[in-house]
Formats: C-alpha cells, structure tokens, sequence
C-alpha cells in the first residue's frame, strides 16, 4: 500500500485501548499504531461485508418465500 493511497482519520480512543496498542507494537506484533489499527479496521470490515452478504442472502430468501405464500392464497384461498 503507497501512502498516496492512504487518507488520514482522526480518532479518539480510550486510553486502555492505546496501551493495548503500544504494548502490541512494542511485543514487534506491528510495526506502528497505525498498522496495527489498519488491521483491526481490515479485519472489522472483512467480518461485516460477510455478515452483511449472509443477511441480504436470507431477505432475498424470505421475499421469495412472502412471494410464494401470496401466490398461493391467491391460488387457493380467494374466489
């Protein structure tokens, strides 16, 4: 990744979360706080597109289901 790609977001973290980090990169876990908070929005992002794709996979699946159930009340239940 070139730094060209890269934007800059502004954020506050609780300080626990910073000595976290600090203690992550000190352990050569990362090699900065800035990689090691990459990785954990990579890895946030990577979980929730799936999750995501799992949800709009059983919508489509109960819109088909709603689809037919009114297919056959039409069918059968009105004269």
């Amino acid at each position: 990744m070139e730094d060209t790609d890269l934007e800059k977001v502004t954020l506050r973290l609780p300080a626990r979360y910073i000595r976290a980090l600090d203690f992550l990169v000190k352990a050569d876990d990362f090699p900065s706080r800035s990689e090691a908070i990459r990785a954990a929005v990579r890895d946030f992002i990577y979980a929730r597109v799936d999750l995501v794709a799992d949800k709009m996979k059983k919508m489509d699946e109960a819109e088909k289901t709603l689809a037919q159930i009114e297919e056959l009340e039409e069918r059968y239940l009105k004269k």
